[in-house]
Order: structure tokens, then C-alpha cells, then sequence
């Protein structure tokens, strides 16, 4: 009778296995709760964040606004829209240079209303 030998092979890629590890962590849930570092650093983060959305929004519009005005000074037959188009125009300006304080004033209020939590999970992580 003849003797059959049977092998297990196995080929190790570290390539292959991180791909795996990420497209299962696509559809796996959560693991485990956020801890405190994380937490902190998140809080940390969203002061900033809204404020520097609503700050790029009206300093965007606030620009486009400018360039509005700007194209109504230069139209042909500029006599009856340059004084409109001026007064657009230094809006827009306004617009812009307010963006700045309206970030600062934003960030304050948030970091004032986030410093409690962040004060408790600093000292709790500093122990």
C-alpha cells in the first residue's frame, strides 16, 4: 500500500493581513469606549472646529460679496452702478475683516463652556 503524506502549507503576508484587519474594521463594531486621552483630545478638537467652519463661510461669502461690488464699479456705462457697487464692495470688506473676531469670540465661548469636562479629565489623566 502506498503511504499518502499530506502537508498543511501557510504563507504569512503582513500585507494581505493589515488588509484585512481594515476592511473588517469597516464593518465591525466598536470595540471599546473612548478613553480619557481620546476623549480629551476630541473635546480639545471641537472648540475649534465650529468656529472655524462659520468663520471660512462668511469670510467666503463675505469675498464674494467684494467681488460682486468690484464687478459693479467696472461695468460699461459705470456712471449709475459705481455708488452701488462701492458700497457693495466695502460691505464685503466688512464681511472679511469680521470673520477673524467672530472665530475668537466663538472658540472663547466654547472653550468656557467645554472647561469643566477637559479641567476633570486633565487632572484624572495626570494621576
Amino acid at each position: 500500500m502506498e503511504e499518502k503524506k499530506e502537508t498543511f502549507t501557510y504563507t504569512y503576508s503582513a500585507k494581505e493581513q493589515e488588509e484585512i484587519k481594515k476592511i473588517r474594521g469597516k464593518y465591525a463594531p466598536p470595540a471599546k469606549e473612548e478613553t480619557p486621552m481620546e476623549q480629551l483630545r476630541r473635546l480639545d478638537g471641537s472648540a475649534t472646529k465650529g468656529a472655524a467652519v462659520v468663520s471660512l463661510l462668511v469670510g467666503t461669502v463675505s469675498v464674494l460679496i467684494l467681488g460682486v461690488g468690484m464687478c459693479c464699479t467696472m461695468l460699461p456705462g459705470w456712471e449709475q452702478y459705481f455708488i452701488p457697487g462701492v458700497v457693495i464692495g466695502i460691505v464685503g470688506i466688512l464681511g472679511a475683516i469680521a470673520a477673524y473676531p467672530i472665530y475668537t469670540r466663538m472658540v472663547r465661548h466654547k472653550r468656557a463652556k467645554l472647561a469643566p469636562e477637559i479641567l476633570r479629565l486633565a487632572d484624572e489623566l495626570m494621576k
